[in-house]
């Protein structure tokens, strides 16, 4: 297995940190292609618990590199604290297990200002997102106007871009927005601070991925946010602001897309989603509030509690065939055991019109009704199972039921969140891609 993507299939959250940690000690490399410090990927190992923000979830394993690629929104303030806080926790990070992309675009305060503030100025269109300047990050790179993480070791070059960004930014928060602009010459010295602090983990990392994959290295691509906030394929405006599929990898890894020889998606046994947007399956009531406290669903960035409801296999079979995943793992199966039944969404109802596919454009998900079947709990603590023969039957005829909705084998069930937890699926073996 030379190369796995694992990406979220569904509105993020999904338990991607665990699920990459558990893969990790099998890999070479670990990669982050896209995103920020708005994903929080948690770990726990024994009685801690890391929240992940930048650094890829093969941090925790000794002896694996770890890349954060082109593809990402770095804000070095906040990377360098990620690393300064695993390192009190006795985690060495250096050059030999860490590496950055030169050409990372980079987070300064005016991008965390202004998307605080536009949010503010969209009011009940709002869309919900972390305030951590990711989306005018991303802007300012298809604007090309953004500076990358290279720029930070060239003081030239780094006052000569800022300079320019500056005056078009502190324009927009004076005069767009009524708040103080930013002091040039301070901005300057923190970002070269940042830089000088950085610069031995900065290099051209789509060569070390590359490079690492010929040597017949395994390496494994980490997805942050879920395919519903994909910025082309998700929901659309309520979405993140780049591709968190496995689309993105070429682009924001720097490898081949015909050598990603694997790809699983990751879903929970049941549906979450942050921010604002459509959620076909949310249940807003008691049933809702008794899946987020059973699942302690509160964003791992944020600390909101996450809007919850019952599994929709109809954008799970959209992730999963979105991506071409050959598998999935299925997450938090013990959340449902206290339930006496459990609904699953099979298809949509808009008007009198039915239908399994997921539907193209944000307005039509708004206007759908979901048709659930209802499958019978298992009523027993399923946190100790370690092999998938030792569940509870109705547990196993669930899972067996739910891939079969999903359009694609489960590979793994994780049952709780500690390492161990998790059960692998006994003789499933899933060919390489031709």
């Amino acid at each position: 297995m030379p190369s796995l993507s694992v990406f979220g299939a569904q509105w993020g959250d999904e338990g991607k940190g665990k699920i990459i940690d558990h893969l990790a000690h099998e890999q070479d490399v670990v990669v982050r292609y896209q995103g920020g410090a708005n994903a929080g990927h948690t770990v726990v190992v024994g009685t801690r618990k890391f929240v992940l923000h930048h650094l890829p979830s093969g941090i925790l394993h000794q002896g694996k590199r770890n890349v954060i690629g082109n593809g990402m929104a770095v804000d070095p303030e906040t990377l360098l604290r990620e690393i300064e806080e695993l390192q009190r926790s006795g985690f060495p990070i250096g050059p030999e297990n860490l590496a950055v992309s030169g050409a990372a675009h980079v987070i300064f305060p005016h991008h965390r200002r202004l998307d605080v503030a536009a949010e503010a100025w969209l009011g009940k269109g709002r869309i919900g997102t972390t305030g951590r300047g990711i989306g005018p990050c991303y802007a300012d790179k298809a604007a090309r106007t953004g500076l990358r993480m290279a720029d930070l070791l060239d003081k030239d070059r780094l006052r000569s871009r800022l300079t320019a960004a500056l005056a078009e930014k502190n324009a927009l928060l004076e005069r767009v927005h009524g708040e103080p602009g930013l002091d040039l010459e301070t901005e300057i010295e923190r970002a070269a601070g940042f830089g000088a602090r950085l610069a031995p983990l900065v290099t051209d990392t789509g060569a070390l991925v590359r490079k690492a994959y010929a040597a017949k290295e395994r390496v494994l691509f980490e997805g942050a946010q879920g395919v519903m906030l994909d910025v082309d394929h998700g929901t659309y405006p309520f979405v993140t602001s780049s591709n968190t599929t496995t689309h993105g990898i070429a682009a924001g890894a720097g490898f081949p897309p015909n050598r990603i020889d694997r790809a699983w998606g990751i879903a929970k046994a049941y549906c979450t989603r942050v921010g604002e947007g459509p959620f076909p399956s949310e249940e807003v009531g008691a049933v809702g509030e008794r899946i987020r406290e059973l699942g302690n669903e509160y964003g791992a960035t944020t600390g909101r509690p996450r809007r919850c409801g019952w599994l929709d296999a109809v954008a799970l079979r959209y992730g999963l065939e979105l991506n071409g995943a050959d598998g999935w793992i299925l997450t938090n199966l013990d959340v449902l055991s206290p339930f006496e039944e459990i609904p699953v969404a099979v298809a949509y109802e808009r008007g009198k019109r039915r239908s399994e596919e997921f539907p193209f454009g944000c307005a039509s998900l708004e206007e759908v009704r979901p048709v659930y079947e209802r499958r019978p709990g298992w009523g027993a603590d399923i946190t100790g199972v370690r092999h998938h023969a030792d569940l509870p039957t109705a547990a196993q005829d669930y899972v067996a039921w739910v891939e079969k909705k999903a359009g694609a084998p489960v590979v793994l069930i994780s049952v709780g969140p500690e390492r161990d937890q998790v059960i692998p699926r006994a003789g499933l073996a899933l060919a390489r891609r031709s």
